[in-house]
């Protein structure tokens, strides 16, 4: 038994590799992987006689250092006529293999940076990569004339991996805890998940080899891992935003829903809390989601206008891929689904939007069961902001903690490790309650695992004496005794939130939701008596930082810029002045990177993902325009562009908003049709699911030209006044929570916990130019003037319209 027992345990250590040597000879790469303690070695062979497939071969045999020193040796002799084998790097991780039109290149870690672990599981940060060619000095001269292979490798280089991208070995980042401790996958699957970002680049490694030990799987977005101290005792606490690879680029060019229900800017925010110890006890998670509004909408970028005009496509009655958007969710995280809609209700670019949002939920409700209805909430942030930035988020907090009764928390006591103390080993639910783990898709509370829990022995979680981490060293030499029993909970259901962009406004309201989450999470932990932090208590501040960071790191990657942090600049007590000019230069940013550096980035973005992949006798990236105008034009005539009193365009058939690049200023806007695979005149439509042919976003700014489309549908029209009833626009902006109670002033611990309402309280955190409150303004107008400020400046100040005039 012992001896089987060992055997497992080397075999776990030989599977896990983290640290790589990269050798040349003239005919082949090879790759000598370790663990940690560099124990045991194992060899992957790299052909380069043909360069333009990819021809890998894995050695099955394990070996010592001994023998890996033996073999390098004997490799060498065997290449000695061709030059022998010469070291070339040593390396963390494989990101992949990619293909222009040229040979297959290698794309490696060669540093990284730890950034923080979650049970004893280290989690880093990729911070420098390289791309190894493939080809030898024979085959490459093939190669070298290429322009266009070179103008490939530099556009793939505007994705910087150096920022934002962090992963593994040994813990599965890209997916939530709650799945990770009770389903847990290995190997394949976890590269399927909607947040690996380097899945395309590893198919062929993985089909090739029918495994996943060479290659790290890699999430974007954002991580930040600290302890905190409550009475004595340190919590680990981690926040960890995960952006999705479906549907996946910058601001203007990704915007709204694609036809297999996939949108834009798709962002899963879990927060994990734990005793900072090391061997936790207890562990609580919860998940939150962001994303684009689920229709097909879109905006042209514009070196003059700031806040294009929203292009509203119509697609039907039945709002198919909202359908499908929804479903997507409800597989991810069961029922509720539950949507908190910031859009603003009277401002002329959004107000269509929201109505037609509201629309297409009301009209989804009505084809499915009632007890799986979308819950949602329309609150107009930004009407509601004229009051106290605290008012504000007060109201968002009693709105997360309704939304928090309705889908609960994770929360779960973890079995002691067993075995050989090493990474590797994973923590586990305690055994007696792995039969009463729910279902991922089930809308089952926790009732039933608690009316069971009581069989289960108080031996199940026994262990060492510092088996229970909430405690300082001196209570747990007081204390020996196991931790008493408690029931597990599962979270059922997603908190989905979004505005326009789904960056400024929408983190605000996470960070509501995060702190009431946290309350809850740190009592459960039995580190707090109360479940409910106020927005003045130390622990609030401390985790506004966090989502505060989350929010620029997130903004910066999808619009260009840090994110408008209004809200949480005034809680702190910042001056109007100050909040001002910081906003003011964060949109000039964004807006020059949109106007001026998304196009490449989309396209490198696409390059990354697979969505475009180069072929001999197809159209290049950065040709596409030229190649399709014909195409495109035939269809432009069917357009029709009607201005409402909203300023929202509609589009019937295709629409794609082309944009004015900062090189072609006096381009007209194209509307493109669907690709036509096969006539050959763009691109091909790859059926895997992790490449979508209506994912492409093609783009033409200075490298490339800057085309989006949405596929053809048959021709709807939309009215602009009279469609929607009455009650479908006025009455019940929730279907979950009482207006009316929201809109108290009050909120005590009865009315958090009961029901939920919203007070006209909001300050916008996404619009950057808008109007102050008028009952300032005087008193705002003599203090500056008296700091003798440029006429314009105070123009600006006090109007929030324009910086010139």
């Amino acid at each position: 038994m012992a001896t089987a027992a060992a055997a497992v345990a080397v075999e776990q250590e030989a599977a896990c590799l983290q640290s790589f040597e990269l050798y040349e000879s003239e005919s082949r790469f090879y790759i000598f992987g370790t663990n940690t303690g560099k124990t045991h070695w194992r060899l992957l062979k790299i052909n380069r006689s043909e360069p333009s497939d990819l021809d890998l071969h894995e050695c099955c045999t394990v070996y010592t250092q001994s023998e890996y020193h033996e073999l390098l040796k004997n490799l060498d002799e065997d290449h000695r006529l061709t030059g022998g084998v010469k070291f070339v790097t040593k390396f963390y991780g494989i990101i992949g293999f990619i293909k222009f039109v040229g040979p297959f290149y290698m794309l490696i870690i060669t540093e990284q940076r730890k950034i923080g672990e979650i049970f004893d599981h280290p989690v880093y940060q990729v911070t420098k990569t390289s791309m190894v060619e493939l080809a030898n000095s024979k085959t490459r001269s093939r190669f070298l004339n290429s322009k266009d292979e070179n103008r490939y490798k530099k556009i793939l280089n505007t994705l910087d991996l150096r920022k934002d991208f962090f992963f593994s070995y040994s813990y599965h980042i890209m997916r939530s805890l709650q799945k990770n401790l009770s389903d847990p996958q290995e190997g394949w699957n976890i590269y399927e998940s909607t947040f690996v970002w380097n899945e395309f680049l590893t198919q062929g490694i993985r089909n090739f080899l029918g495994s996943t030990l060479w290659t790290v799987a890699l999430v974007y977005g954002f991580f930040k891992q600290d302890k905190i101290s409550i009475s004595g005792k340190d919590i680990m606490f981690t926040l960890i935003a995960r952006r999705s690879r479906h549907f996946a680029g910058t601001r203007y060019l990704k915007r709204g829903v694609n036809e297999k229900g996939r949108v834009a800017n798709d962002v899963e925010t879990e927060q994990i809390v734990y005793g900072a110890g090391p061997r936790p006890t207890e562990v609580s998670s919860v998940v939150q989601n962001r994303g684009s509004i689920p229709l097909f909408w879109s905006q042209e970028t514009s070196k003059m206008n700031i806040k294009p005009d929203i292009i509203l496509h119509q697609k039907g009655e039945n709002y198919e891929a909202t359908r499908l958007h929804f479903e997507n969710l409800r597989r991810r995280y069961g029922d509720p689904i539950i949507i908190l809609n910031l859009i603003k209700k009277r401002e002329r670019r959004e107000s269509i939007l929201r109505r037609e949002f509201d629309r297409a939920i009301r009209i989804i409700n009505k084809s499915i069961p009632e007890e799986n209805h979308l819950r949602f909430l329309h609150w107009d942030l930004h009407e509601n902001s004229r009051g106290k930035p605290t008012n504000v988020l007060d109201v968002l907090l009693k709105v997360a903690f309704r939304a928090l009764r309705l889908t609960e928390f994770f929360y779960c006591q973890l079995a002691p490790p067993t075995g050989s103390d090493t990474a590797h080993h994973w923590p586990s639910l305690l055994s007696g309650l792995d039969p009463f783990l729910c279902e991922e898709n089930s809308n089952s509370d926790n009732t039933d695992c608690t009316e069971i829990v009581g069989d289960i022995s108080q031996e199940d979680i026994s262990g060492s004496s510092d088996s229970s981490c909430n405690g300082t060293t001196e209570d747990k030499a007081e204390n020996n005794e196991s931790p008493p029993l408690k029931p597990p909970k599962f979270q059922k259901g997603v908190l989905r939130t979004n505005c326009i962009d789904c960056l400024d406004r929408t983190n605000v309201a996470q960070y509501a939701y995060g702190l009431a989450a946290l309350g809850h999470q740190l009592h459960v932990l039995g580190s707090v008596e109360s479940p409910e932090l106020g927005l003045d208590d130390p622990l609030a501040h401390h985790l506004m930082h966090f989502y505060e960071r989350m929010g620029d790191t997130l903004a910066v990657q999808y619009s260009g810029s840090a994110a408008h942090n209004k809200i949480f600049s005034a809680k702190r007590g910042h001056l109007k002045l100050f909040i001002r000019s910081q906003e003011f230069f964060r949109t000039l940013q964004r807006h020059y990177s949109n106007t001026c550096i998304d196009a490449n980035k989309q396209a490198a973005i696409n390059l990354f993902l697979g969505y475009f992949q180069p072929q001999e006798g197809k159209p290049a990236l950065w040709e596409l325009e030229s190649s399709s105008v014909d195409h495109i034009a035939v269809h432009a005539r069917t357009i029709k562009r009607v201005r409402s009193d909203g300023s929202i365009l509609y589009g019937s058939n295709t629409s794609i908003s082309g944009c004015s690049g900062c090189h072609n200023e006096d381009k007209e806007l194209l509307n493109a049709a669907p690709l036509d695979v096969k006539s050959g005149s763009q691109f091909p439509v790859l059926e895997s699911d992790s490449v979508h042919g209506n994912e492409i976003s093609l783009t033409c700014e200075s490298e490339v030209s800057n085309l989006r489309y949405t596929p053809m549908v048959p021709q709807t029209h939309h009215v602009p006044g009279g469609v929607e009833t009455e009650s479908s626009i006025h009455s019940g902006d929730s279907n979950f929570l009482d207006l009316e109670w929201l809109s108290t002033s009050g909120n005590s611990s009865d009315e958090r916990s009961i029901a939920i309402s919203t007070p006209d309280v909001n300050l916008s955190a996404e619009n950057v130019i808008s109007g102050i409150n008028s009952e300032t303004m005087e008193n705002q107008d003599a203090d500056i003037y008296t700091q003798n400020l440029p006429e314009h400046f105070v123009q600006w100040v006090n109007h929030g319209d324009t910086f010139w005039y």
